[in-house]
């Protein structure tokens, strides 16, 4: 099933798929769905993004629903829809934890998730199963190595230095108040508040921007 769902996938606008067991990482109410499915696309989580994120989910869907599998999608944005199950799963659930344990990528000391291909750059979604799904190679820890350029172009003084893994995922990373006092700050772009120098900076993110260029 993992061959089919990827070729799907990517062949209706995913950049990446990923597949785990996340066993031991989710809520006692959702457990049984262990299994997940990590959807990346390389660009920023706004309207469209959302909608393709949720297109490629329903296409996933399909062919679990054709297999006799549960699910649960987990949308983009789901830390925005207010009172809803997902909502309330949230804060026991990321993104990122499922996308780190497919081997998608590391937690860099920006706080986001940093893919060797798309940098810091992929906006992520979801899909929880229970479908006989053959798992990635988790990567367990943080694989910025020496690298300091987010910590030290930081306007904010957010980022606090400490390194990520599997065994820490909640480790705090990012002083969410100071990054979102200096966006309050900053000049808004279409509406909403700016910053993004940590995903600039980065190494990984500029190597996308250059082949963008060239």
């Amino acid at each position: 099933m993992n061959d089919i769902l990827q070729k799907e996938l990517l062949g209706s606008g995913a950049d990446i798929v990923g597949f785990a067991d996340l066993k031991g990482f989710l809520d006692a109410d959702i457990a049984h769905l262990h299994r997940s499915i990590s959807i990346g696309v390389c660009r920023n989580l706004n309207e469209k993004t959302v909608q393709l994120l949720a297109d490629l989910q329903k296409k996933a869907v399909k062919i679990l629903k054709t297999e006799g599998c549960k699910y649960l999608c987990i949308p983009p944005d789901s830390d925005r829809i207010i009172n809803t199950f997902v909502s309330k799963l949230y804060p026991m659930f990321t993104h990122k934890i499922a996308a780190t344990s497919a081997g998608i990528g590391w937690i860099g000391r920006n706080g986001l998730l940093v893919n060797p291909t798309h940098g810091p750059r992929l906006s992520l979604a979801t899909v929880l199963t229970d479908a006989p799904l053959k798992n990635g190679a988790p990567i367990e820890d943080c694989l910025c190595g020496d690298c300091r350029m987010c910590i030290d172009h930081c306007p904010s003084g957010a980022i606090t230095g400490n390194d990520w893994s599997r065994k820490r995922p909640f480790v705090e990373l990012v002083r969410l108040s100071y990054c979102s006092a200096h966006k309050k700050k900053s000049k808004a772009v279409n509406g909403k508040p700016n910053c993004g120098l940590c995903i600039t900076v980065c190494p990984y993110g500029r190597k996308i921007i250059t082949d963008e260029k060239t």
